[in-house]
This record gives structure tokens, C-alpha cells and sequence, in this order.
């Protein structure tokens, strides 16, 4: 895990994938209790991104970038994770053992950008229809294909 210098407040920890499920456990016997958001970022277009030299030279970046951000209520701190997901293998722990919040999260995260989480108990698609072909949210997802009719639309 690295830790990231910066503006910020909040402490930002790259964790890499291998390490997610331990780190997380960690934190929530810390007294992290409550995971507040988890979603994913598609850098298909920015695969160049700029990072803090120490982060940099210790992570490898990838295309996905699982972000989760954490909190301890009694301590008033926050955490963020950022954990580096490969194009070709896009499967990651599911931390729904730890923190039961993340089910919907993780569902929203699979039907949007395809990254599957191990251990989910119902990885199914939430926002979109099961049928549905593709992830919205990829840069690289196709768009315009489909009209879309208005019902009660003025002409």
C-alpha cells in the first residue's frame, strides 16, 4: 500500500489489487465502519495520467481504477482507496462481507463499467436491463446506437 502526498485532507492510499480484502480488513478494525462510496473510473483516455512521484514509482496504472472512500464516524477521519484493475483481468474481492453497504455499489460498478467483484452474493446487473450488451460508463462503450423514444414530447 502507498500512501499519497498532497493538498488534500483526506488520506489517499493506493492499494494494489492482491492486497484489497487485507487492507480493507485492516481499516475496519482501525474503526473505519462505514464505506460511504465505491465506484470505478475508465482512464482509457488518459492512460498517461500524472501521480505523486512516490505513488508513481511504486504502482503500476491500469486502465480501471476501483475508488473507495471510507470512513470512521467516532474518529472523524476518512480514507480513500484506490486500487489499479487491468483491462484484461477485471475481477476484484467483493467487500461486501466487510461492509454489507457495498452490495448495490458493486452491482452499480459491475452493470456500468463490467468489473465483476468475487464472493458478491448478487452480481447482477441494477441500473440496466439483464439483456443489455456492453457498459455505458466505458470510454470505449458505443453510443447513439439505440433511439430513444420521449412519451408525451411536444413536436
Amino acid at each position: 500500500m502507498t500512501q499519497a502526498a498532497g493538498a488534500s485532507a483526506d488520506d489517499v492510499r493506493f492499494v494494489a489489487k492482491a492486497d484489497y480484502l487485507k487492507t480493507l480488513t485492516a481499516l475496519r478494525s482501525e474503526g473505519f465502519e462505514m464505506c460511504a462510496d465505491l465506484t470505478a473510473v475508465d482512464f482509457l483516455t488518459h492512460p498517461g495520467r500524472p501521480l505523486v512521484a512516490e505513488v508513481a514509482s511504486r504502482i503500476t496504472l491500469e486502465r480501471f481504477e476501483l475508488v473507495v472512500n471510507l470512513l470512521s464516524l467516532s474518529q472523524r477521519r476518512r480514507v480513500r482507496l484506490r486500487v489499479q484493475i487491468s483491462e484484461s483481468d477485471t475481477s476484484i474481492d467483493s467487500a461486501f462481507d466487510l461492509y454489507p453497504g457495498t452490495e448495490a455499489m458493486e452491482r452499480e460498478v459491475y452493470d456500468m463499467f463490467g468489473i465483476t467483484f468475487t464472493g458478491h452474493p448478487d452480481l447482477t446487473r441494477i441500473l440496466m436491463p439483464e439483456d443489455w450488451i456492453g457498459f455505458p460508463l466505458r470510454k470505449d462503450y458505443s453510443q447513439g446506437n439505440i433511439p430513444v423514444q420521449f412519451k408525451g414530447a411536444a413536436s
